[in-house]
């Protein structure tokens, strides 16, 4: 499907490609060859695709300005996976080494800091009225820090509840998806009614995203090249412990074991053992189809489009995607 939707997207996807390496290229050679080795792993670059097809399905077309806009979430995101690396001590990622462990914390922060202000230098230099991608832009950089911070503080205390862990995925993955739709609208001139249902569908789209990645961590194959319980180990609960732990007399003893489980990694077993014997993740994957279909509704006021087609078709694809 992905090769289908690039080739569609053409020209324009040349263009945001182009963009991409264009904003990175530095004189500096260390930060010049970090950058294109990320930018030989760059995974799925969803957000950029996601901001064209809405372009396309909204406005028929997309402009120069949706092309900067698609280049932006992508450096932003990445930026965002530099920080976290560092925050999260990570050491592989899309089974390559990250710069934290190649270059150190100190490095991958400066690195992230390059890539969030070409970001920023790429909006900025749309030839749109850009006040409101501008605000787009600024929210979801508030959100991912205290989508991280909230985070943090839930790890150390183990005391996630529903309403947080929505909070949190909202702030961290759902809100760059709704910066890279609402954007494209704004990039051609769609109207509030075409807007407001590119944020509805971007906003459960991306929540959808991160509850598969959560499955995925319980779930996943490790053929697939995605390791296994790192959530476990980062002390996150995510959405199918706590659907196990609904009405289990355990959940008590569960939320000690989180909370001591960086003096007690054995515990990742038991936890997992208990979140497949109380169907956690079966639970979880139900909540996800709400959510995917929830994306699709948003869809209804739109004309029919291959565009629109294709953003159907990704956020179904979460129902049985394994990376």
């Amino acid at each position: 499907m992905q090769k289908e939707i690039l080739e569609y997207l053409g020209a324009d996807w040349d263009r945001v490609q182009n963009l991409i390496h264009g904003a990175l290229y530095s004189d500096i050679d260390l930060l010049n060859t970090t950058n294109d080795n990320l930018l030989s792993h760059s995974g799925k670059m969803l957000r950029p695709v996601l901001t064209l097809l809405m372009a396309k399905a909204v406005g028929g077309n997309a402009t120069e300005c949706s092309c900067r806009y698609a280049a932006a979430t992508e450096l932003l995101h990445n930026a965002t996976l530099l920080h976290d690396d560092v925050a999260d001590e990570s050491l592989e990622r899309r089974g390559v080494p990250t710069v934290n462990a190649t270059l150190g914390a100190n490095a991958a922060v400066l690195v992230g800091d390059f890539w969030l202000a070409r970001a920023v230098e790429m909006v900025l230099a749309s030839k749109d009225d850009h006040d409101n991608v501008v605000n787009l832009f600024s929210k979801t950089l508030v959100d991912l820090a205290e989508g991280e911070m909230l985070q943090l503080e839930k790890a150390s205390s183990a005391d996630t509840q529903d309403k947080d862990y929505f909070r949190i995925i909202g702030c961290k993955t759902a809100s760059l998806f709704e910066a890279a739709c609402e954007s494209a609208a704004v990039s051609v001139n769609a109207p509030d009614e075409y807007r407001q249902a590119a944020r509805a569908y971007a906003h459960a789209a991306g929540v959808a995203f991160q509850i598969k990645d959560d499955i995925l961590d319980y779930a996943g194959n490790a053929q697939l090249g995605k390791p296994l319980g790192i959530d476990l180990k980062e002390q996150k609960i995510t959405l199918p412990l706590l659907c196990a732990m609904q009405g289990s007399p355990r959940e008590a003893e569960i939320r000690g074991m989180i909370r001591d489980i960086h003096d007690h990694p054995e515990y990742c077993d038991e936890v997992r053992a208990f979140v497949e014997e109380r169907g956690g993740v079966e639970m979880a994957a139900a909540r996800l189809d709400g959510f995917i279909e929830q994306a699709e509704r948003s869809l209804d006021v739109l004309p029919d489009s291959k565009a629109r087609t294709f953003l159907v078709e990704l956020v179904r694809f979460n129902a049985f995607r394994n990376v």
